[in-house]
């Protein structure tokens, strides 16, 4: 792998601020998804490797937690400009191993990047209060205090944003972390404690281990009792795991699980800007994002021309190596990744779907390149209507009435993103307030950005990252009452 910074390619586990290598040396390969290569071999952690950086982040807790919080927005910055001064060979690693584009990994390292700005500034508002006393000779004070040691198990498919979003706001608080990236995409968070060593954080402070055997370092965070947050980023079923595990210790848990988004297009809807928005939202990452539009709906009046002109515009998407230029699509992640759209695909066709495009495998390129693809003819008794899809298919279910789409886009035990596009601003606060989802895109595709609260309701879980409200979760009040005073 040729990088300008070569410092930045590590594969061992960053514990307590040393490089250090799994247990008898054991590693796992990590490969490129388009074309299977390995491309390096990760230090394979288990429960005792996970042990010992819960360890050493206690021990740095107890001094971190006392830096003034001008001192640890400091050192935030200065990790801030190193991602933005490196962001090509963080874009190319990213792109190695996860699979994206390469112009779109440079967009999210640069969106990874504005979490640690931020949060690097929000550091300085962390604000108590003062509170009137129930009786005279009371005076009531609440501050805000470091939870303590955070651990954090982040996706593949996003492995530099994933990980700043969650440590970004702990650091800022006074809070240590260890990280779980996923094993599919280790270097990514290998590369990010680099700089983030390069930065002055104190040894012990950030600590990041890879490993095949997820559950068992997942069971080792959620057991140790020296571990005061979990924040999990993936599926409903194993947060789930993760929160019965976390019972025990009673801790402070954050979850980001699964969606289900509807993208729903009304008949006053400027339909190309419709369209454009569905390309954004749909196609980004291969369609491998909890909040893609999964279900869209185009009203009845409008619904062949939505579907025509989506059809079209997917089809002018160009599929194939994220190192390439003018690549908008890249491969998908793993095998049975590709497979589980697969079985969505013949179930849907078998129920009566029709294919506008797409629906296959490309040929000649990798064989985890899927083509961008529109169905119609699609209703809820279909999987697609219910599981959440996570690849590049887009089913357009026709609606007719208010009432009747709201009524199917509610219909998952999902909340955590949607997207509807009309001109009524009657209709559209109607619709924006009746929607049971955590975050709602309004004439737009694209909903992410730092500034603004992330997560969802139901069971996409709870907590928000990002924005003011995202330090709460590494934060606890501590309420005192000053008697005596006469």
């Amino acid at each position: 792998m040729n990088l300008n910074n070569p410092s930045l390619l590590k594969t061992s586990a960053y514990i307590n601020g040393a490089w250090v290598e799994a247990k008898d040396n054991k590693t796992f390969p990590v490969h490129n998804p388009f074309d299977g290569s390995v491309i390096a071999h990760a230090a394979d952690c288990g429960k005792d490797e996970t042990s010992k950086a819960i360890e050493a982040a206690e021990k740095a807790f107890l001094s971190w937690k006392k830096f003034t919080a001008s001192k640890r927005s400091r050192i935030l910055k200065k990790w801030h400009q190193l991602i933005l001064a490196n962001v090509d060979d963080l874009a190319k690693i990213l792109t190695l191993e996860q699979g994206k584009p390469l112009a779109e990994a440079k967009g999210e390292i640069k969106y990874g990047a504005s979490f640690v700005e931020w949060f690097a500034e929000e550091a300085k508002r962390v604000y108590g209060d003062t509170i009137p006393g129930h009786m005279s000779d009371k005076r009531i004070v609440t501050i805000k205090q470091a939870v303590g040691v955070v651990a954090a198990i982040t996706p593949w498919n996003f492995p530099n944003a994933m990980i700043t979003r969650k440590v970004a706001p702990a650091l800022a608080a006074g809070c240590t972390v260890i990280i779980k990236p996923s094993e599919l995409t280790p270097l990514s968070a290998f590369a990010l404690a680099e700089l983030a060593d390069q930065a002055g954080f104190p040894h012990g402070v950030i600590n990041i281990l890879s490993g095949s055997d997820a559950p068992s370092i997942g069971e080792e965070m959620c057991a140790n009792k020296k571990v005061r947050k979990l924040s999990f980023t993936g599926s409903t079923r194993v947060g789930k795991i993760l929160l019965k595990q976390c019972a025990d210790t009673v801790k402070k848990v954050s979850m980001e699980l699964g969606g289900n988004a509807p993208f729903i297009v009304f008949n006053d809807a400027d339909i190309d800007e419709a369209v454009k928005g569905a390309i954004a939202s749909k196609y980004r990452n291969a369609g491998q994002t909890c909040i893609c539009s999964n279900r869209i709906f185009a009203q009845a009046e409008i619904y062949d021309a939505f579907t025509s002109k989506l059809a079209e515009a997917s089809k002018e998407l160009s599929v194939g190596n994220g190192l390439d230029e003018g690549i908008h699509v890249g491969p998908m992640i793993e095998e049975k990744a590709i497979a589980s759209i697969e079985n969505l695909m013949e179930d849907a066709k078998a129920k009566g779907a029709e294919i506008l495009t797409g629906g296959h495998r490309i040929e000649g390129t990798s064989k985890l390149n899927y083509a961008p693809t529109v169905l119609t003819k699609v209703h809820p008794e279909m999987k697609i209507f219910s599981q959440e899809i996570f690849g590049p298919i887009a089913p357009v279910f026709k609606f007719e009435t208010l009432e009747e789409v709201i009524n199917l886009a509610n219909d998952t035990e999902y909340g955590l993103a949607c997207y509807f596009y009309g001109k009524d601003y009657a209709m559209i606060w109607k619709v924006a307030e009746a929607l049971e989802y955590g975050m709602v895109g309004i004439n737009t595709g694209m909903i992410s950005t730092a500034v603004a609260p992330f997560g969802g309701v139901k069971e996409s879980g709870f907590g928000r990252e990002g924005s003011k409200y995202g330090m709460d979760d590494y934060l606890e009040i501590k309420y005192m009452c000053w008697g005596g005073i006469d």
